[in-house]
Protein backbone atom coordinates (compact mmCIF):
# COMPACT_ATOMS: atom_id res chain seq x y z
CA UNK A 1 0.00 0.00 0.00
CA UNK A 2 1.50 3.48 -0.58
CA UNK A 3 1.00 6.06 1.99
CA UNK A 4 0.05 9.85 0.93
CA UNK A 5 2.86 12.24 2.20
CA UNK A 6 5.72 12.01 5.00
CA UNK A 7 7.50 15.36 6.11
CA UNK A 8 11.12 14.73 6.96
CA UNK A 9 12.64 17.01 9.13
CA UNK A 10 15.76 17.87 8.45
CA UNK A 11 17.66 21.37 6.63
CA UNK A 12 20.10 18.65 5.25
CA UNK A 13 19.83 18.04 1.73
CA UNK A 14 21.78 14.46 1.47
CA UNK A 15 20.17 13.14 4.91
CA UNK A 16 16.59 13.90 2.28
CA UNK A 17 18.09 12.60 -0.47
CA UNK A 18 18.89 9.25 1.16
CA UNK A 19 15.49 9.59 2.95
CA UNK A 20 13.91 9.75 -0.59
CA UNK A 21 15.99 7.11 -2.43
CA UNK A 22 14.83 4.55 -0.06
CA UNK A 23 11.13 5.41 1.01
CA UNK A 24 10.02 6.91 -2.58
CA UNK A 25 8.28 3.35 -3.29
CA UNK A 26 6.35 3.73 -0.34
CA UNK A 27 4.96 7.30 -0.18
CA UNK A 28 3.03 9.61 -2.53
CA UNK A 29 5.21 12.77 -1.88
CA UNK A 30 8.17 12.82 0.57
CA UNK A 31 8.81 16.94 1.95
CA UNK A 32 11.65 18.16 3.32
CA UNK A 33 10.99 20.39 5.91
CA UNK A 34 13.16 22.69 7.60
CA UNK A 35 11.68 23.90 11.16
CA UNK A 36 12.87 25.81 13.96
CA UNK A 37 12.32 23.62 17.34
CA UNK A 38 14.46 23.70 20.84
CA UNK A 39 16.87 21.05 20.32
CA UNK A 40 18.36 19.23 23.14
CA UNK A 41 22.58 18.86 23.63
CA UNK A 42 22.65 16.24 26.14
CA UNK A 43 21.46 12.32 26.99
CA UNK A 44 21.40 9.82 24.79
CA UNK A 45 20.22 10.23 20.72
CA UNK A 46 17.14 8.45 21.63
CA UNK A 47 15.88 11.44 24.28
CA UNK A 48 16.82 14.04 21.32
CA UNK A 49 14.99 12.21 19.19
CA UNK A 50 12.04 11.88 21.84
CA UNK A 51 12.13 15.64 22.30
CA UNK A 52 12.24 16.56 19.30
CA UNK A 53 9.25 14.50 18.59
CA UNK A 54 7.14 15.94 20.93
CA UNK A 55 8.25 19.85 19.74
CA UNK A 56 7.09 18.89 16.23
CA UNK A 57 4.22 17.28 16.64
CA UNK A 58 1.49 19.54 14.83
CA UNK A 59 3.59 18.41 11.53
CA UNK A 60 2.72 14.75 11.51
CA UNK A 61 2.93 12.68 9.91
CA UNK A 62 6.99 13.09 10.29
CA UNK A 63 10.16 11.24 10.59
CA UNK A 64 13.34 12.82 12.36
CA UNK A 65 16.40 11.31 13.13
CA UNK A 66 19.80 12.35 15.25
CA UNK A 67 22.35 10.41 14.33
CA UNK A 68 26.21 10.47 15.73
CA UNK A 69 30.10 9.20 15.27
CA UNK A 70 31.01 7.27 18.12
CA UNK A 71 34.56 6.92 18.03
CA UNK A 72 36.00 4.47 20.67
CA UNK A 73 39.54 5.83 21.40
CA UNK A 74 37.91 9.37 22.02
CA UNK A 75 35.48 7.65 24.77
CA UNK A 76 32.79 8.02 22.38
CA UNK A 77 33.34 11.21 21.06
CA UNK A 78 31.85 13.29 19.05
CA UNK A 79 28.52 11.37 19.73
CA UNK A 80 25.74 13.63 20.25
CA UNK A 81 27.58 16.88 19.45
CA UNK A 82 28.74 15.15 15.74
CA UNK A 83 26.68 17.86 13.88
CA UNK A 84 28.48 20.84 16.04
CA UNK A 85 31.92 18.63 15.97
CA UNK A 86 31.59 18.71 12.18
CA UNK A 87 30.47 22.39 11.82
CA UNK A 88 32.95 23.39 14.27
CA UNK A 89 36.76 21.11 13.73
CA UNK A 90 34.92 18.88 10.62
CA UNK A 91 36.98 15.68 9.43
CA UNK A 92 39.94 17.34 9.75
CA UNK A 93 40.03 17.67 13.07
CA UNK A 94 39.00 14.39 14.10
CA UNK A 95 41.53 13.14 11.92
CA UNK A 96 43.93 15.20 13.85
CA UNK A 97 42.50 14.41 17.41
CA UNK A 98 43.00 10.99 16.52
CA UNK A 99 46.44 10.91 14.63
CA UNK A 100 48.35 9.27 17.34
CA UNK A 101 45.66 6.75 18.20
CA UNK A 102 46.22 2.78 17.57
CA UNK A 103 42.36 2.00 18.10
CA UNK A 104 40.54 3.24 15.43
CA UNK A 105 37.45 1.58 15.63
CA UNK A 106 34.00 3.50 15.43
CA UNK A 107 30.57 3.24 14.98
CA UNK A 108 28.16 5.60 13.10
CA UNK A 109 24.39 5.07 14.99
CA UNK A 110 21.42 6.55 13.65
CA UNK A 111 17.76 6.66 15.52
CA UNK A 112 14.57 7.69 13.64
CA UNK A 113 11.67 8.70 15.15
CA UNK A 114 8.17 8.45 13.24
CA UNK A 115 4.80 10.42 14.53
CA UNK A 116 2.08 9.63 12.29
CA UNK A 117 -0.81 7.02 13.81
CA UNK A 118 1.69 6.40 16.41
CA UNK A 119 5.00 7.21 17.72
CA UNK A 120 8.13 4.90 17.28
CA UNK A 121 11.70 4.95 17.59
CA UNK A 122 13.81 2.89 14.76
CA UNK A 123 17.96 2.40 15.79
CA UNK A 124 20.32 1.36 12.77
CA UNK A 125 24.04 0.75 13.86
CA UNK A 126 26.98 0.85 11.60
CA UNK A 127 30.52 -0.03 12.94
CA UNK A 128 33.82 0.61 11.00
CA UNK A 129 36.99 2.34 11.36
CA UNK A 130 38.58 5.91 10.94
CA UNK A 131 40.83 6.37 8.31
CA UNK A 132 44.11 8.19 8.35
CA UNK A 133 43.51 10.59 5.65
CA UNK A 134 39.73 11.48 3.53
CA UNK A 135 38.99 10.15 1.02
CA UNK A 136 36.25 9.86 -1.44
CA UNK A 137 33.96 12.97 -2.65
CA UNK A 138 30.49 11.70 -2.21
CA UNK A 139 27.94 11.46 0.68
CA UNK A 140 28.47 14.51 3.67
CA UNK A 141 29.47 14.82 7.16
CA UNK A 142 31.86 12.17 7.95
CA UNK A 143 31.72 10.15 5.10
CA UNK A 144 35.29 10.68 3.80
CA UNK A 145 36.65 9.46 7.25
CA UNK A 146 34.49 6.42 8.24
CA UNK A 147 34.94 3.04 6.66
CA UNK A 148 32.69 0.77 7.69
CA UNK A 149 33.62 -2.89 8.31
CA UNK A 150 34.43 -5.49 5.78
CA UNK A 151 34.58 -2.94 2.91
CA UNK A 152 37.45 -0.83 1.70
CA UNK A 153 36.13 2.51 0.71
CA UNK A 154 34.56 4.82 2.48
CA UNK A 155 31.00 5.82 3.07
CA UNK A 156 32.39 9.11 0.74
CA UNK A 157 34.06 6.76 -2.27
CA UNK A 158 30.29 4.81 -2.34
CA UNK A 159 27.22 5.62 -5.07
CA UNK A 160 23.84 6.47 -2.50
CA UNK A 161 22.61 3.66 -3.23
CA UNK A 162 25.35 1.00 -1.77
CA UNK A 163 25.57 3.80 1.02
CA UNK A 164 21.92 3.49 1.77
CA UNK A 165 22.21 -0.45 1.64
CA UNK A 166 25.07 -0.88 4.75
CA UNK A 167 24.33 2.73 7.11
CA UNK A 168 23.19 3.43 9.91
CA UNK A 169 20.24 5.23 8.58
CA UNK A 170 19.47 2.63 6.10
CA UNK A 171 19.45 0.36 9.06
CA UNK A 172 16.91 2.63 10.54
CA UNK A 173 15.11 3.10 7.31
CA UNK A 174 14.50 -0.82 6.84
CA UNK A 175 13.13 -0.84 10.76
CA UNK A 176 10.99 1.93 9.74
CA UNK A 177 10.07 0.34 6.51
CA UNK A 178 9.64 -3.06 8.21
CA UNK A 179 6.92 -1.16 10.20
CA UNK A 180 4.87 -0.02 7.70
CA UNK A 181 4.60 -2.72 5.87
CA UNK A 182 4.03 -4.66 9.08
CA UNK A 183 0.90 -1.77 10.18
CA UNK A 184 -0.26 -2.14 5.75
CA UNK A 185 -0.82 -5.79 6.53
CA UNK A 186 -3.63 -5.14 9.14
Amino acid sequence: MIRDVLNVVTSNRGKFKEYKEKLEPYFEEIDMINLEYPEIQAGTLEEVVQYALEQLKEHSPLIIDDSGLFIESLNGFPGIYSAYVMDTIGCDGILSLMEDEKDRSARFQCVIGYLGEEKRLFKGVSEGTITGEKRGSKGFGYDPIFLPENYQRTYAEMKSEEKNRISHRGAAMEEFLDFIKIKDSY
